[in-house]
């Protein structure tokens, strides 16, 4: 089963769907960001990691179990440049129906900012924020698949000028708990915008992504590893800036074309160290991040990398994460508990 699901996920890497999106030109691209200190520390992608933590439902749905009831996540993310993100999940389980529900919501404010007009002048100040509210549900078949669903309203304010849309995210997750082995595959934003930032009726597209993982979790080792693909819609993410690239004296864009390299921008690996299961502490790689992150002439260190730690405790989960972008890092910290 492990061998035909690998090669089944290969396969999938090469032969993408029809596109929607390229790089850059979607709307609401906040929906993007890892909402909690686990996932941040996975790479910001993650859609197989079962675990007692509910805020990976938030990214895809079929994670939820009826062992999440009553649990809430908190979290808050110190991003770079004075951004913050604070994010909020609960669920529930209705015996009656065999269904996990949860609610979730995360919140981006971006300070205050001064507002200009086309000369330049100052008209005074605003506060830009993006957020987005959704309810999840999930539940079992059989012995070993969970699906899931997530509907979710999604509310940009920029000044005088406001957007919002709606969208779903439908998820399958299969899971063999005796092997320590989970499979995952995530269809994210179908959705459409409800009102445009111009009030016109050109509406722009969402983030769609195809996302599909693998978690193993070996017996006799307290270690555990997750391959993670996303964008599995199209083949090339890459974003080419070709002005750009031409300033900064980099106009040969050959190194992008490679298969292998364009491969590689799909995956993110991570693995996770458990000490007598109490301790957690997890690293993450993104490549397609790290290939934004790069600068010519520039020193790009360890962009790509993320990496975090958590106390496990029986009533109360605090975890935390970090990352590099350039030289700046962000600080993100998720309380988990029950309100039971």
């Amino acid at each position: 089963m492990l061998r035909s699901l690998f090669v089944g996920f290969l396969l999938l890497m090469f032969f993408p769907l029809a596109a929607q999106t390229l790089g850059g030109n979607a709307v609401f691209n906040f929906l993007k960001q890892p909402n909690a200190a686990q996932l941040s520390a996975l790479g910001g992608v993650n859609v197989s990691n079962i675990t007692s933590d509910i805020s990976l439902a938030f990214h895809n749905p079929s994670l939820l179990r009826s062992s999440h009831h009553a649990e809430v996540n908190n979290s808050i993310n110190l991003m770079v440049g004075g951004i913050r993100n604070y994010s909020l999940t609960s669920g529930w389980f209705a015996e009656r129906q065999k269904t996990t529900v949860a609610l979730g919501v995360s919140y981006f404010d971006y300070g205050r900012l001064p507002q200009t007009d086309a000369a330049g002048n100052e008209l005074g100040n605003f506060k830009p924020n993006d957020f987005v509210v959704q309810i999840m549900s999930s539940r079992r078949h059989k012995a070993y698949w969970h699906y899931g669903a997530t509907l979710k309203f999604i509310q940009s304010s920029y000044g005088s000028y406001r957007s919002n849309g709606i969208a779903a995210d439908i998820g399958l997750t299969f899971s063999d708990t005796t092997k320590g082995m989970h499979a995952a595959v995530v269809v994210k934003n179908i959705g459409t915008q409800l009102r445009t930032y111009n009030g016109s009726n050109q509406k722009e597209e969402l983030p769609f992504d195809l996302q599909a993982g693998i978690t193993k979790r070996f017996k006799n080792a307290p270690v555990q590893f997750s391959l993670t693909a996303h964008n599995l819609h199209r083949l090339n993410v890459f974003y080419n800036d070709t002005s750009f690239l031409a300033s900064e004296g980099a106009d040969d864009f050959k190194g992008k074309n490679f298969t292998m390299e364009k491969v590689l921008t799909h995956l993110v690996f991570a693995s996770q160290f458990y000490v007598k299961d109490k301790l957690e502490f997890t690293l993450g790689y993104n490549f397609l991040r790290r290939n934004d992150l790069n600068v010519y002439n520039t020193a790009n260190g360890l962009n790509g990398l993320s990496m975090g730690g958590g106390l496990l405790l029986r009533d109360l989960q605090v975890r935390y994460a970090t990352g590099f972008y350039q030289q700046n890092m962000f600080n993100q910290l998720s309380i988990n508990f029950s309100w039971k």
